[in-house]
């Protein structure tokens, strides 16, 4: 069993439930599960890029991602509907306390000039979405193996009814906000 799901169980769920008045261990919020998506807007010309993405998506996650395929036709961008334009890859169970754990105490330390992540990035139901620029913060990317630095997003969505308790329970899991 992964070190942050025995934290949440023997620990933070009792904590959560006297911070947050709940009144059963059912209405406690967890995590549901973890999104990692990234967008390949350049697989239109260069097919090999989204090969490239999907390789670094399986070493971050260690797991395959799913092609996520262009929904409308856009003349502008030369864009057909049923077109690569995306990977995206869903963690849940052992596999999401695990990623969380490590992005928590070692990727994100990685960061140059860390003071915290944003505390505006929640959907106003307790779902939290990071993003960033490039790949390299993880240790599994080989900086010198890229071809490009591509963006990622994580959204971590919880069972949180609000902003508030979703804070909450990223807080208590050891996710490093910054100071407003």
């Amino acid at each position: 069993m992964s070190r942050l799901r025995d934290k949440y169980k023997k620990e933070l769920v009792g904590a959560l439930m006297k911070q947050d008045g709940y009144q059963n261990v059912m209405q406690v919020p967890r995590l549901e599960k973890i999104v990692l998506n990234i967008g390949v807007g350049e697989a239109i010309q260069n097919a090999k890029a989204l090969e490239a993405a999907e390789k670094d998506l399986v070493a971050i996650a260690g797991q395959k991602p799913v092609t996520q395929r262009a929904t409308k036709s856009i003349a502008a961008f030369r864009l057909r509907a049923g077109m690569p334009v995306g990977l995206k890859v869903t963690l849940r169970g052992e596999r999401m306390y695990d990623f969380l754990d490590k992005l928590v105490s070692i990727d994100l330390a990685r960061l140059r000039d860390f003071s915290g992540v944003p505390t505006r990035s929640f959907d106003g139901r307790g779902n939290y979405t990071l993003g960033f620029k490039d790949q390299t913060i993880f240790p599994e990317i080989e900086y010198d193996k890229i071809d490009k630095p591509r963006g990622l997003e994580i959204t971590i969505v919880t069972t949180a009814q609000s902003d508030e308790q979703g804070r909450h329970l990223l807080e208590a899991l050891g996710m490093p906000f910054a100071k407003d």
